[in-house]
């Protein structure tokens, strides 16, 4: 059973390095700033006696993410980590400016090294949670949540798959593109066919879709429409051929094209920028497939989607059932900063800093 869902049964408080896997090498200091692993030398030699409290902070409303993370490297690589004193917020918790998220106490040559790390994880990971509910909310605002598909596989390293994808599921999103993106929250990855799969096809739309539904039976059908670059040609095509089989078509047309709609209907255009998955473009399309009958077709759209475009087009009661996003919820935006605020029990911090208590910190057993 997976760890994520003994937290969400209450039998666990916090994933562990069960599920996080890190590199053994952490140890050693190997992703360490070279200055935190010569002040942790300096303590041992000459203030091995020290105790210090350091907080971790960022400067913006968020969705914290990346605490289980950071609290199960601390565990697994601090030297006496049963000496440490930790206190923490949760995964998925409303965060304000300079709120205190996390406090770490003990000897500075035990943990400080990690400093770093830490910050690089709730950077990470609270930055794409964060994304991810503010498209979230923004899909919602015509009164109805739309799905959000977390596309990002393309637009990142691949070793970040699975933080990302779980910091995705913090934030909101409900389905993930790639098996690793669904590794730590349990779920398995969600997807239909890319322009490759109908440019095997030669073009021909519904052949590939054919193809689709005799390979995979059990999937939901949702056909991929934009590869010839008109959308409404070929979703009737396809809800022709399929009827009711047909569950939703998604378009990705690209920003740099004009769907051959508009080629046709040239005395729609001149007050609305007809490139890409535009909102007049959905308009027709869903038109066009409710004249014919096909009120159930749904229509996903993906494609350089980002929180403020997909406002736009909710606040125009845009036709649209679910997005599929990437690279705009993989933005790093919120910095998180480790700092030393206390030593010996007593208030000791470089100016402009001080220790903030926050009576919503949970001990960490």
């Amino acid at each position: 059973m997976k760890e994520i869902e003994l937290k969400l049964q209450g039998k666990i408080k916090r994933l562990t390095n069960d599920t996080f896997k890190f590199d053994d090498r952490v140890k050693d200091g190997w992703f360490s700033a070279v200055y935190f692993l010569k002040t942790r030398e300096i303590a041992r030699r000459y203030k091995q006696d020290n105790t210090v409290l350091m907080q971790f902070f960022q400067r913006k409303h968020a969705v914290l993410c990346g605490t289980d993370e950071a609290i199960a490297l601390v565990k697994s690589f601090a030297d006496n980590p049963g000496n440490l004193e930790i206190y923490s917020l949760k995964d998925g918790d409303k965060i304000s400016p300079f709120e205190t998220v996390l406090t770490i106490q003990g000897a500075y040559q035990d943990f400080g090294f990690l400093e770093g790390i830490i910050d690089g994880i709730l950077s990470r990971r609270t930055s794409v949670a964060t994304n991810v509910y503010n498209v979230s909310k923004a899909a919602a605002i015509s009164g109805k949540q739309k799905p959000v598909i977390f596309m990002g596989d393309r637009d990142d390293h691949f070793t970040q798959q699975a933080g990302d994808g779980y910091a995705a599921y913090i934030g909101g999103s409900t389905a993930q593109a790639t098996p690793a993106m669904n590794e730590w929250w349990g779920k398995e990855g969600i997807g239909t066919m890319p322009h490759a799969l109908i440019q095997l096809f030669n073009g021909d739309i519904v052949a590939a879709t054919r193809a689709y539904k005799k390979t995979f039976p059990e999937d939901e059908l949702v056909s991929l429409v934009d590869y010839n670059n008109d959308v409404i040609t070929d979703s009737l095509k396809l809800a022709r051929e399929f009827g009711t089989e047909l569950k939703g078509v998604r378009v990705d047309t690209s920003r740099t094209m004009i769907d051959k709609y508009f080629l046709r209907n040239q005395h729609l255009l001149g007050t609305f920028d007809p490139r890409g998955v535009n909102a007049n473009l959905i308009f027709a399309l869903r038109k066009a497939l409710d004249d014919e009958g096909f009120h159930h077709v749904k229509i996903v759209v993906s494609g350089g989607f980002n929180e403020e475009r997909i406002a736009e087009f909710e606040k125009a009661g845009v036709p649209v059932d679910m997005y599929g996003i990437g690279s705009s919820l993989l933005k790093i935006n919120t910095g998180f900063t480790g700092d030393c605020v206390m030593l010996n029990g007593k208030p000791s911090a470089k100016a402009g800093r001080r220790h903030r208590p926050n009576p919503r910190l949970e001990k960490v057993d």
